[in-house]
């Protein structure tokens, strides 16, 4: 009898577990998810049809992933209008500013492995950024300006939360944006003959926006914080995440340099004209070379260089969704996951939204009006990518364009609608 009863434990703990590692891969099974009306669901390919025959944008590619399983995901209109090319579901996008998430899942892998803390300042690992000082008084004609003592030094947490006074490069603010430009620092979209570490340290020696940890401000945190990851690990950023991250997630179409085999799927750029016409991307545009993801670079922006597809970025949210593991790998410890996605901040950084340790988190006043619930975690990229994960509704999706500006900015939010509406 007891031999039969250990049997039966032994029987139901590996069942459990077989139950337990599915819900951690995402699977593209043929058997309908019980939860989707796929009659609604089908409403997005009218949706998205509808903007590509009007001319409102060239290509898109969405994946939805509920309950771990894939339950739509396609390519829409042209990855190269010119050439005809139709846009294929693993077509690759320069993802710009999703590099951020990924970048920020890396500080805290080195914080999980006790090599560093959250409250550490920046000047432990680069000297350079102790006692900064904050922008006082600017001087446009000339770029002089005066400064005042910063009344503490920036932190790690400071910088995966956006509040440590840095601006942004080219994307930034007026002011900032000239200083920086005096000072030969860039976006991190595009190529760059510099050296990461040097480009940081010059960064160390201007002026903060305002005063750490008083208000939220987009900037070069990520950039930096992928220069301290170099340091710490004694790799180079591009060698980390892939051993970290992509190599045991499996994430195959994720790089900074794009290999040549795989240049066939990278995606064209597109813009907009003086008439809202979507024209090609003019190299050279904003300092971006569009070919970017094809040139060698060594020069890793944590902020914006990486290039992914819709599936590889669903399988690193969904290793969030999953508590820091995936497929039986611990990328990052439950409790840091929690930390990640728990609000960080005292005000709301948009007037909706809080911010986590390196993604918006959807605050219960925003949610009040909008489709995903609050705890939903979400941020996007530069060329028009845009992801979010809904922890209430086990929902991953990612809508994947490549044109900036927008002036049909709209299908994101109806994308994320007709979502919603198909959910039983």
């Amino acid at each position: 009898m007891l031999i039969k009863m250990r049997k039966q434990i032994a029987i139901a703990i590996f069942l459990f577990q077989v139950v337990v590692c599915s819900a951690q891969t995402i699977k593209t099974s043929s058997s309908p998810n019980s939860s989707v009306d796929y009659k609604r669901l089908s409403n997005i390919d009218t949706l998205i049809n509808g903007y590509i025959n009007r001319g409102w944008i060239k290509g898109v590619v969405t994946i939805v992933v509920k309950d771990g399983q894939v339950v739509q995901y396609k390519g829409y209109g042209y990855a190269d209008a010119a050439a005809k090319k139709p846009m294929q579901a693993n077509s690759i996008f320069r993802i710009a500013s999703q590099t951020k998430a990924i970048v920020s899942a890396g500080i805290l892998i080195l914080y999980d492995e006790g090599k560093l803390s959250l409250n550490d300042p920046v000047s432990k690992y680069i000297p350079v950024f102790a006692h900064q000082n904050v922008l006082d008084s600017f001087h446009a004609p000339d770029t002089t300006f005066t400064t005042v003592p910063a009344k503490r030094d920036i932190t790690i947490k400071d910088l995966l939360t956006h509040t440590s006074g840095i601006d942004y490069a080219v994307i930034g603010t007026d002011k900032m944006n000239a200083i920086y430009a005096k000072n030969d620092l860039h976006s991190g979209i595009g190529a760059f003959d510099q050296n990461l570490q040097d480009a940081m340290k010059r960064l160390g020696k201007l002026p903060l926006a305002f005063q750490p940890g008083t208000q939220w401000r987009y900037g070069l945190n990520t950039d930096l914080l992928g220069d301290i990851i170099e340091i710490v690990s004694g790799m180079s950023l591009e060698g980390f995440l892939h051993k970290k991250i992509f190599e045991p997630l499996q994430m195959i179409d994720t790089y900074f340099n794009l290999p040549a085999n795989k240049f066939d799927r990278l995606t064209s750029v597109y813009t907009e004209d003086s008439l809202h016409q979507i024209i090609p991307w003019p190299k050279g545009k904003m300092e971006v070379d569009a070919d970017y993801p094809k040139i060698i670079k060594r020069y890793f922006s944590g902020g914006a260089g990486l290039s992914s597809t819709a599936y590889d970025y669903a399988v690193f949210l969904q290793m969030i969704m999953n508590g820091g593991t995936y497929n039986g790998k611990t990328i990052l410890c439950k409790r840091t996951v929690e930390m990640m996605l728990h609000p960080q901040l005292d005000f709301l950084f948009n007037g909706k939204d809080n911010f986590g340790l390196g993604f918006e988190i959807t605050s219960d006043k925003s949610s009040a009006d909008a489709s995903r619930n609050a705890g939903s975690f979400s941020w996007g990229g530069f060329f028009g990518t845009t992801y979010w994960a809904d922890p209430k509704e086990h929902l991953v999706c990612l809508i994947m364009t490549q044109q900036t500006p927008d002036s049909h900015y709209q299908l994101a939010q109806q994308f994320e609608q007709l979502v919603y509406a198909s959910l039983k």
